[in-house]
């Protein structure tokens, strides 16, 4: 088995859960009850119960951003990263940072992009050209 994380936070409304990471992000439902269901979340398990979701500030000083914190990520190849950028770009999602390129030419340098789901948790997608980049010094 490969291991995969887990993570369980509370979104707001299942329906409009659903839709986003369902239909938009194109994550695989799995179980559900009237007060939660669970997505693979690009070969991870998120698990979305209803409640109030937490509290987040922008303290997080990355390059030249200040991002949410705290945040839930996923660190794509860039090919599957490109194709998310556009499918968000054409819903017309708003970002939180739009797709961009960040540390460009030094050791690690990534494609990221912010957004927050309807329940206003955010969500950052990194893309990496090599997976040895993830962890680049």
């Amino acid at each position: 088995m490969q291991p995969c994380f887990h993570l369980a936070y509370h979104v707001t409304n299942l329906d409009e859960a659903r839709a986003f990471y369902g239909d938009l992000l194109g994550c695989k439902e799995g179980r559900s009850t009237e007060t939660w269901v669970d997505f693979n979340f690009f070969g991870h398990q998120v698990s979305l119960h209803l409640g109030q979701p937490f509290e987040t500030a922008n303290t997080g000083k990355v390059g030249e951003h200040m991002v949410p914190m705290p945040h839930l990520g996923v660190v794509l190849d860039m090919d599957m990263w490109k194709a998310l950028a556009e499918k968000l770009i054409a819903a017309k999602l708003q970002f939180v940072i739009e797709p961009t390129v960040r540390f460009a030419g030094e050791p690690g340098e990534q494609s990221t992009m912010f957004f927050r789901d309807p329940s206003g948790n955010p969500i950052e997608i990194k893309g990496f050209a090599r997976e040895e980049g993830v962890f680049a010094a």
